[in-house]
Protein backbone atom coordinates (compact mmCIF):
# COMPACT_ATOMS: atom_id res chain seq x y z
CA UNK A 1 0.00 0.00 0.00
CA UNK A 2 1.20 3.50 -1.16
CA UNK A 3 1.04 6.04 1.99
CA UNK A 4 0.43 9.72 1.69
CA UNK A 5 -0.58 12.32 3.37
CA UNK A 6 -4.40 13.89 2.69
CA UNK A 7 -6.40 17.36 2.91
CA UNK A 8 -9.79 17.53 2.51
CA UNK A 9 -11.58 21.00 1.79
CA UNK A 10 -14.60 22.27 3.40
CA UNK A 11 -17.91 22.25 1.30
CA UNK A 12 -20.56 21.97 3.85
CA UNK A 13 -23.15 19.37 2.42
CA UNK A 14 -21.17 18.54 -0.53
CA UNK A 15 -18.91 17.49 1.45
CA UNK A 16 -20.26 13.75 0.46
CA UNK A 17 -18.50 13.68 -2.72
CA UNK A 18 -15.24 13.49 -0.50
CA UNK A 19 -16.35 10.03 0.17
CA UNK A 20 -16.56 9.23 -3.04
CA UNK A 21 -12.90 10.35 -3.54
CA UNK A 22 -11.62 8.66 -1.12
CA UNK A 23 -12.99 5.11 -2.09
CA UNK A 24 -11.59 5.50 -5.29
CA UNK A 25 -8.16 5.96 -3.07
CA UNK A 26 -8.46 2.96 -1.14
CA UNK A 27 -9.61 1.14 -4.29
CA UNK A 28 -6.29 1.99 -5.86
CA UNK A 29 -4.11 0.44 -2.57
CA UNK A 30 -3.14 4.13 -1.00
CA UNK A 31 -4.31 4.99 2.53
CA UNK A 32 -3.27 7.75 4.88
CA UNK A 33 -0.70 8.51 7.56
CA UNK A 34 -2.15 12.12 7.86
CA UNK A 35 -4.98 13.71 7.23
CA UNK A 36 -6.40 17.37 7.59
CA UNK A 37 -9.38 19.08 6.59
CA UNK A 38 -11.81 21.89 6.80
CA UNK A 39 -15.36 21.76 7.88
CA UNK A 40 -16.93 18.77 5.68
CA UNK A 41 -13.10 18.09 4.99
CA UNK A 42 -12.87 17.80 9.03
CA UNK A 43 -15.81 15.02 9.20
CA UNK A 44 -14.38 12.83 6.45
CA UNK A 45 -10.53 13.50 8.51
CA UNK A 46 -11.33 12.47 11.77
CA UNK A 47 -13.58 9.15 10.57
CA UNK A 48 -10.63 8.13 8.44
CA UNK A 49 -8.32 8.71 11.38
CA UNK A 50 -10.64 6.43 13.92
CA UNK A 51 -9.77 4.11 10.64
CA UNK A 52 -13.45 4.08 8.48
CA UNK A 53 -13.21 2.72 5.26
CA UNK A 54 -15.14 4.68 2.95
CA UNK A 55 -17.98 2.25 2.11
CA UNK A 56 -18.55 2.39 6.22
CA UNK A 57 -18.62 6.11 5.69
CA UNK A 58 -21.36 6.16 3.13
CA UNK A 59 -23.32 3.51 5.03
CA UNK A 60 -22.95 6.05 8.03
CA UNK A 61 -23.90 9.09 6.36
CA UNK A 62 -26.71 7.31 4.20
CA UNK A 63 -28.46 6.19 7.34
CA UNK A 64 -28.79 9.51 8.86
CA UNK A 65 -31.37 12.01 8.55
CA UNK A 66 -29.49 15.43 7.64
CA UNK A 67 -31.98 17.69 9.49
CA UNK A 68 -31.53 16.06 12.73
CA UNK A 69 -28.24 18.28 12.97
CA UNK A 70 -30.55 21.21 12.49
CA UNK A 71 -31.57 21.58 16.40
CA UNK A 72 -32.87 24.60 17.75
CA UNK A 73 -33.12 25.53 20.99
CA UNK A 74 -36.55 25.27 22.62
CA UNK A 75 -38.62 28.11 23.20
CA UNK A 76 -42.78 29.37 23.82
CA UNK A 77 -41.59 32.39 21.10
CA UNK A 78 -43.14 31.92 17.73
CA UNK A 79 -40.63 30.43 15.81
CA UNK A 80 -40.33 33.46 13.07
CA UNK A 81 -38.96 35.57 15.54
CA UNK A 82 -37.22 33.04 18.07
CA UNK A 83 -34.79 32.50 14.92
CA UNK A 84 -33.99 35.66 14.90
CA UNK A 85 -33.57 36.41 18.28
CA UNK A 86 -31.44 33.45 18.94
CA UNK A 87 -29.40 34.68 16.08
CA UNK A 88 -29.16 38.07 17.62
CA UNK A 89 -28.36 36.44 20.41
CA UNK A 90 -26.53 33.64 20.20
CA UNK A 91 -25.20 34.06 17.21
CA UNK A 92 -26.04 31.29 15.17
CA UNK A 93 -29.50 29.66 14.03
CA UNK A 94 -28.77 26.51 15.56
CA UNK A 95 -27.05 24.68 18.34
CA UNK A 96 -24.34 22.56 17.37
CA UNK A 97 -24.95 20.04 19.72
CA UNK A 98 -26.16 17.29 17.92
CA UNK A 99 -23.59 17.30 15.65
CA UNK A 100 -21.18 16.89 18.33
CA UNK A 101 -23.06 14.14 19.93
CA UNK A 102 -23.16 12.42 16.98
CA UNK A 103 -19.79 12.33 16.37
CA UNK A 104 -18.63 11.32 19.56
CA UNK A 105 -20.76 8.00 19.37
CA UNK A 106 -19.46 7.33 16.01
CA UNK A 107 -15.67 8.25 17.22
CA UNK A 108 -15.88 6.13 20.29
CA UNK A 109 -17.20 2.85 18.59
CA UNK A 110 -13.88 2.74 17.53
CA UNK A 111 -11.78 3.67 20.69
CA UNK A 112 -11.20 7.44 19.74
CA UNK A 113 -12.11 10.01 22.02
CA UNK A 114 -9.72 12.58 22.61
CA UNK A 115 -6.57 13.20 20.45
CA UNK A 116 -4.29 11.25 22.64
CA UNK A 117 -6.29 8.36 20.87
CA UNK A 118 -5.18 9.35 17.86
CA UNK A 119 -0.95 9.26 16.45
CA UNK A 120 0.74 12.38 17.36
CA UNK A 121 0.05 14.76 14.07
CA UNK A 122 -1.84 12.36 12.28
CA UNK A 123 -4.95 14.48 12.27
CA UNK A 124 -5.40 18.28 12.15
CA UNK A 125 -8.11 20.84 11.82
CA UNK A 126 -8.85 24.32 11.11
CA UNK A 127 -10.95 26.62 12.93
CA UNK A 128 -11.24 30.16 13.15
CA UNK A 129 -10.66 32.22 16.62
CA UNK A 130 -13.12 35.65 15.96
CA UNK A 131 -12.35 36.68 19.59
CA UNK A 132 -8.56 36.68 18.49
CA UNK A 133 -8.57 37.14 15.29
CA UNK A 134 -6.57 34.23 14.22
CA UNK A 135 -6.72 30.98 12.47
CA UNK A 136 -6.30 28.04 14.44
CA UNK A 137 -4.97 24.15 14.29
CA UNK A 138 -6.13 21.81 16.18
CA UNK A 139 -5.06 20.32 17.92
CA UNK A 140 -1.49 21.85 17.61
CA UNK A 141 -2.60 25.54 18.94
CA UNK A 142 -4.43 24.39 22.02
CA UNK A 143 -1.36 24.73 24.17
CA UNK A 144 -1.77 28.49 23.65
CA UNK A 145 -5.00 28.51 25.35
CA UNK A 146 -3.93 26.33 28.01
CA UNK A 147 -5.41 23.25 27.25
CA UNK A 148 -3.93 20.14 26.76
CA UNK A 149 -4.30 18.36 23.57
CA UNK A 150 -4.23 14.70 23.84
CA UNK A 151 -7.06 15.55 26.18
CA UNK A 152 -9.10 17.59 23.92
CA UNK A 153 -12.55 16.02 22.19
CA UNK A 154 -11.54 15.00 18.29
CA UNK A 155 -15.52 15.29 18.41
CA UNK A 156 -15.56 19.07 19.60
CA UNK A 157 -12.44 19.98 17.80
CA UNK A 158 -14.73 18.69 14.90
CA UNK A 159 -17.94 20.75 15.55
CA UNK A 160 -15.82 23.71 15.34
CA UNK A 161 -14.37 23.16 12.12
CA UNK A 162 -17.76 23.02 10.97
CA UNK A 163 -19.91 25.70 13.36
CA UNK A 164 -20.40 28.10 9.86
CA UNK A 165 -21.20 31.85 11.21
CA UNK A 166 -24.66 32.67 11.83
CA UNK A 167 -25.86 28.93 10.89
CA UNK A 168 -24.30 27.02 13.94
CA UNK A 169 -23.91 28.79 17.18
CA UNK A 170 -20.10 29.43 17.65
CA UNK A 171 -18.25 26.90 19.82
CA UNK A 172 -16.83 28.73 23.44
CA UNK A 173 -13.37 27.43 23.98
CA UNK A 174 -12.92 27.73 27.23
CA UNK A 175 -8.76 28.33 28.45
CA UNK A 176 -8.19 29.04 32.01
CA UNK A 177 -9.32 32.62 31.77
CA UNK A 178 -11.99 33.87 29.79
CA UNK A 179 -12.75 32.27 26.71
CA UNK A 180 -12.72 32.70 22.72
CA UNK A 181 -15.36 32.15 20.44
CA UNK A 182 -14.48 29.66 17.14
CA UNK A 183 -16.19 29.38 14.04
CA UNK A 184 -15.69 27.50 10.84
CA UNK A 185 -12.10 27.04 9.95
CA UNK A 186 -13.49 27.71 6.04
CA UNK A 187 -14.01 31.67 7.33
CA UNK A 188 -10.18 31.84 7.28
CA UNK A 189 -9.00 28.32 5.12
CA UNK A 190 -11.27 26.18 3.53
CA UNK A 191 -8.45 24.15 2.56
CA UNK A 192 -4.88 23.39 4.48
CA UNK A 193 -3.03 22.25 1.82
CA UNK A 194 -0.04 24.31 3.44
CA UNK A 195 -0.11 22.65 6.36
CA UNK A 196 1.91 19.99 5.07
CA UNK A 197 4.28 21.92 3.17
CA UNK A 198 7.77 21.92 4.50
CA UNK A 199 9.29 24.70 2.96
CA UNK A 200 11.04 22.10 0.47
CA UNK A 201 10.65 20.12 -2.66
CA UNK A 202 11.60 17.12 -0.85
CA UNK A 203 8.26 15.74 1.26
CA UNK A 204 8.37 12.84 3.52
CA UNK A 205 5.71 11.15 1.55
CA UNK A 206 3.40 12.38 -1.80
CA UNK A 207 0.47 14.70 -0.15
CA UNK A 208 -2.72 14.88 -2.13
CA UNK A 209 -5.59 17.38 -1.81
CA UNK A 210 -9.31 17.14 -2.61
CA UNK A 211 -11.22 20.31 -3.00
CA UNK A 212 -14.35 20.99 -3.49
CA UNK A 213 -14.56 23.52 -6.30
CA UNK A 214 -13.21 24.04 -9.90
CA UNK A 215 -9.02 25.14 -10.33
CA UNK A 216 -8.11 28.17 -9.95
CA UNK A 217 -8.18 28.99 -13.56
CA UNK A 218 -12.06 28.01 -13.85
CA UNK A 219 -13.40 30.23 -11.04
CA UNK A 220 -17.58 30.74 -11.57
CA UNK A 221 -18.03 35.20 -11.75
CA UNK A 222 -20.01 35.68 -8.68
CA UNK A 223 -23.09 38.29 -9.69
CA UNK A 224 -24.44 40.54 -7.04
CA UNK A 225 -26.96 42.86 -7.72
CA UNK A 226 -28.31 42.77 -3.83
CA UNK A 227 -27.39 42.86 -0.76
CA UNK A 228 -28.20 38.72 0.00
CA UNK A 229 -25.63 37.80 -3.26
CA UNK A 230 -23.16 40.44 -1.86
CA UNK A 231 -23.54 38.58 1.77
CA UNK A 232 -22.89 35.35 -0.25
CA UNK A 233 -20.18 36.67 -2.46
CA UNK A 234 -18.22 38.23 0.84
CA UNK A 235 -17.95 34.88 2.47
CA UNK A 236 -17.45 32.91 -0.26
CA UNK A 237 -14.60 35.14 -0.80
CA UNK A 238 -13.47 34.82 2.48
CA UNK A 239 -13.43 31.42 2.06
CA UNK A 240 -11.12 30.80 -1.09
CA UNK A 241 -9.37 33.55 -1.42
CA UNK A 242 -6.61 32.75 0.68
CA UNK A 243 -6.11 29.13 -0.26
CA UNK A 244 -6.32 29.99 -4.04
CA UNK A 245 -3.38 32.36 -3.88
CA UNK A 246 -1.43 29.64 -1.91
CA UNK A 247 -2.06 27.49 -4.77
CA UNK A 248 -1.64 29.71 -7.41
CA UNK A 249 1.93 29.62 -6.22
CA UNK A 250 2.39 25.84 -6.38
CA UNK A 251 1.67 23.01 -8.68
CA UNK A 252 -1.95 21.97 -9.10
CA UNK A 253 -0.65 18.69 -9.75
CA UNK A 254 -1.35 17.07 -6.64
CA UNK A 255 -4.85 18.22 -6.24
CA UNK A 256 -8.19 16.47 -7.47
CA UNK A 257 -10.52 19.18 -8.36
CA UNK A 258 -14.26 18.06 -7.99
CA UNK A 259 -16.89 20.93 -9.83
CA UNK A 260 -19.33 20.48 -7.17
CA UNK A 261 -21.93 22.71 -9.01
CA UNK A 262 -25.57 23.84 -8.22
CA UNK A 263 -27.26 23.71 -4.30
CA UNK A 264 -25.76 25.73 -1.11
CA UNK A 265 -23.49 25.02 1.31
CA UNK A 266 -26.32 24.07 3.92
CA UNK A 267 -28.83 22.16 1.96
CA UNK A 268 -29.76 20.02 4.86
CA UNK A 269 -32.61 18.29 2.96
CA UNK A 270 -30.77 16.41 0.40
CA UNK A 271 -32.11 13.15 -0.77
CA UNK A 272 -30.54 10.21 -1.30
CA UNK A 273 -30.40 10.37 -4.81
CA UNK A 274 -28.54 13.66 -4.78
CA UNK A 275 -26.46 12.29 -1.91
CA UNK A 276 -25.30 8.98 -4.13
CA UNK A 277 -24.80 11.50 -6.92
CA UNK A 278 -22.18 13.50 -5.43
CA UNK A 279 -20.43 10.44 -4.11
CA UNK A 280 -20.08 8.98 -7.30
CA UNK A 281 -19.16 12.59 -9.12
CA UNK A 282 -16.45 12.94 -6.09
CA UNK A 283 -15.31 9.11 -6.90
CA UNK A 284 -15.20 9.28 -11.09
CA UNK A 285 -13.30 12.84 -10.88
CA UNK A 286 -10.66 10.98 -8.43
CA UNK A 287 -10.18 8.31 -10.80
CA UNK A 288 -9.65 10.14 -13.76
CA UNK A 289 -7.16 12.26 -11.66
CA UNK A 290 -4.99 9.30 -10.60
CA UNK A 291 -4.58 7.86 -13.87
CA UNK A 292 -2.31 10.91 -14.80
CA UNK A 293 -0.58 11.69 -11.28
CA UNK A 294 2.82 11.56 -11.10
CA UNK A 295 4.45 11.64 -7.47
Amino acid sequence: MLYIDGVFSGGGIKGFALIGAYEALEQKGIGFKRVAGTSAGAIISALIMAGYKSKEIAQIMGAVELSYFLDERKTLIPIPFAKWLFLYKRLGLYRGDALEHWLEAILSARGVATFGDLPTGSLRLIASDLTTGTLIVLPDDLQKYGINPDSFSVARAVRMSCSLPYFFEPVKLRPPTGYSLIVDGGVLSNFPIWLFDNGTSRQERPVLGIKLSANTNKQPVNKIDNAITLFSSLFETMMTAHDLRYISRKHEKNIVFIPVEGGITTEFSLGEKQREALIQQGKEKTEQFLKTWCF
